[in-house]
């Protein structure tokens, strides 16, 4: 089992990791829409790319990528950002066509956010990859 940190600094006092890869299967705890400054976009459109974004960075830590992706779930706290959060899904992971949830929750740990993502991948052959996305 491999535990990868995104340096979060929730990681040390809630006692998690930001992914973990446990054989062919790769893990991405709930993700934020925080830059590395802790400021936040207030759009949703961009706090989607944000969650993203560090979703892709834990997968490729993991030697995954965005293709290996089978299954995301996405928090949002307003069923109006469910479009444009869903079409920045779609851009970033419409070639992958993950099975996906989406769930209206009353608030996320920051007030700020509005999205909030997870991610579960499985890691197939190279040669796979390239056949099949």
């Amino acid at each position: 089992m491999k535990r990868i940190s995104s340096g979060s600094p929730w990681e040390p006092i809630i006692g998690f990791s930001r992914a973990v890869k446990i054989g062919d299967r790769v893990l991405v705890s709930g993700t934020a829409p925080v830059w590395p400054d802790g400021s936040c976009d207030p759009d949703p459109g961009v706090q989607t790319r944000r969650c993203l974004e560090i979703i892709e960075a834990a997968l490729s830590e993991a030697g995954a990528s965005l293709a290996d992706i089978v299954r995301t779930r996405t928090y949002l706290v307003d069923a109006r950002d469910a479009e444009i959060i869903g079409r920045v899904h779609g851009e970033i992971l419409g070639h992958v066509r993950p099975a996906s949830t989406m769930v209206v929750v009353k608030q996320l740990l920051d007030e700020r956010w509005k999205v909030e993502l997870e991610a579960e991948a499985i890691l197939q052959p190279h040669d796979r990859r390239t056949h099949e996305s």
